[in-house]
């Protein structure tokens, strides 16, 4: 599959997706997907069930209806697989957390190559290769040496976002990427999401920061109360909103 067939090819596919903690439903039939060269944005008011949704996609979290498919690597309810048996998930999907967790006495380096070298087994000395090769590709090269708390948040940012493709997966999802970031930081931030998906990959981000939507994504999807309520061009569901819950998350960001 080449060109035009390989962007248009389907990364996620979520169907259905519930799961109740205790008596409280938290996500409610959550449909959405993306593809090669696209980026997602997923939007809403606190509590609306993005972060959980990416943990489920992750297999951080279980879920208790539905179906999530990952290129092919389909998760189903229940519990969460071993980690013996999510080495293909772990291909195909990486993460970037609002905290970053890096490990804090490793590295920046370090960080990056622990997936490759302890999860798939690639030699040291090809891990750190192609650990270098990433750091430099996202401007901080020259802090491979440097330990998370010598780094800047937007330096973190960076490192955590090549420790997430380090396995190489087509899929990246981030969780509030832009929390920690100042104004420039999250220009540079939304140019280095568009260069990712323009490479093939497809990106989900959670986020709060409408600009950042409008710079960086494709598509927005609006969750509330752990529903799908909106889904459109992130300029036309900014501009003309349509569901009360859209109106209300974007009066709270001081946009509408």
């Amino acid at each position: 599959m080449e060109g035009a067939d390989l962007m248009n090819t389907g990364l996620l596919d979520v169907r259905g997706l519930c799961l109740t903690r205790g008596v409280r439903p938290v996500l409610r039939g959550v449909h959405f997907g993306a593809r090669r060269g696209e980026v997602v944005a997923l939007m809403g008011l606190s509590g609306g069930g993005k972060t959980t949704t990416l943990r489920t996609v992750v297999a951080l979290e279980p879920f208790d209806e539905g179906e999530i498919d990952v290129g092919g690597v389909v998760l189903g309810p229940g519990p969460v697989p071993r980690e013996s048996r999510l080495r293909d998930l772990r291909r195909r999907v990486g993460m970037v957390f609002q905290l970053h967790h890096l490990f804090d006495h490793l590295t920046a380096l370090d960080n990056v190559t622990l997936a490759p070298v302890h999860a798939l087994g690639v030699a040291r000395a090809d891990a750190e290769r192609r650990a270098a090769e990433l750091l430099d590709s996202l401007g901080v090269g020259h802090r491979a040496r440097a330990l998370p708390r010598e780094l800047s948040g937007g330096e973190m940012q960076r490192v955590a976002i090549a420790r997430a493709l380090a396995t190489d997966p087509p899929l990246l999802l981030l969780d509030e990427p832009t929390a920690s970031l100042d104004p420039a930081r999250r220009v540079d931030l939304a140019a280095t999401l568009r260069r990712l998906a323009a490479s093939g990959r497809g990106l989900v981000v959670t986020t709060h920061d409408v600009e950042f939507a409008q710079a960086s994504a494709d598509r927005a999807v609006v969750l509330a109360g752990g529903e799908v309520v909106e889904e459109g061009a992130p300029r036309e569901v900014i501009a003309n909103p349509v569901h009360p819950a859209t109106r209300e998350f974007l009066r709270s960001e001081r946009v509408e």
